[in-house]
């Protein structure tokens, strides 16, 4: 079983990625299935095959600890956690050969807290692949893009598995996905674009940090795809099946 995690700043297209893996898996005869993991998301564009909501309601959790919205979404995403046993024999028994999961719409609640990390690390799977999601319209400047290059790594280092950027919404944000791609594999060309908008020290911190980046990897695996017209579907996973199949060191 390959194992995909889904996960990004809101509104990069987690849940239009998840519903566009899977069809692509089923489409052509491979078995596969959703996991939603986001006890507070409202309505999803695709039915989940396992859904966290069936076991942990958000109204429930404000009502029974007397929290509001933002308090019960924290806590609900760490009792996630409590319930990945039941997940994963709920998982088990698709015997699927691609489960797509589904992470919280607010990345910080899965990627920076305990509980996210103590999922990725126990859920059994034959292989582990994370898929961080950039938003090119949010992306749109230099500082943003740096600043989500920062935040995908981060993400990649707290989960510990192999990772993947994907540049979402490569049909309705065209101009923007070239520019931002040619940022993410020359840096000189990210430099250009950054030294007219930023100089002085703020230029060279920026530079800087754009370098070191690059040196974890961040622009060699930047995929631009579209959930809805499936441009790039098949480079983005093709990667995912390389790491797969041992391409990159992977430990359970």
């Amino acid at each position: 079983m390959d194992l995909t995690f889904i996960a990004g700043t809101a509104g990069s297209g987690k849940s239009l990625l998840t519903n566009a893996l899977k069809s692509w898996y089923v489409n052509r005869g491979e078995d596969a299935i959703a996991v939603n993991l986001d006890p507070g998301v409202v309505e999803l564009p695709y039915d989940p095959d396992v859904d966290i909501r069936e076991r942990i309601q958000l109204g429930s959790v404000m009502e029974d600890y007397g929290l509001g919205p933002n308090g019960a979404l924290i806590l609900a995403a760490d009792l996630v956690a409590t319930k990945l046993q039941e997940l994963q024999d709920e998982i088990d028994s698709h015997q699927a050969e691609n489960v797509i999961v589904d992470t919280p719409g607010q990345t910080e609640l899965f990627a920076f807290r305990e509980s996210g990390e103590y999922i990725v690390r126990e859920m059994k799977a034959d292989s582990k692949v994370l898929l961080f999601l950039v938003d090119p319209l949010l992306a749109s400047t230099p500082a943003n893009f740096l600043s989500l290059a920062l935040l995908s790594a981060s993400v990649g280092l707290r989960l510990n598995v192999p990772k993947i950027t994907v540049l979402t919404k490569r049909d309705i944000a065209k101009d923007g996905v070239k520019r931002i791609t040619e940022w993410s594999r020359d840096t000189r060309v990210f430099e250009d674009a950054l030294s007219a908008t930023k100089n002085g020290e703020q230029y060279a911190l920026y530079s800087e940090l754009f370098r070191s980046i690059r040196k974890l990897s961040f622009g060699a695996d930047l995929y631009p795809v579209s959930s809805t017209t499936q441009e790039g579907m098949i480079a983005l996973v093709g990667e995912m099946t390389r790491i797969a199949r041992g391409g990159e060191e992977f430990t359970d």
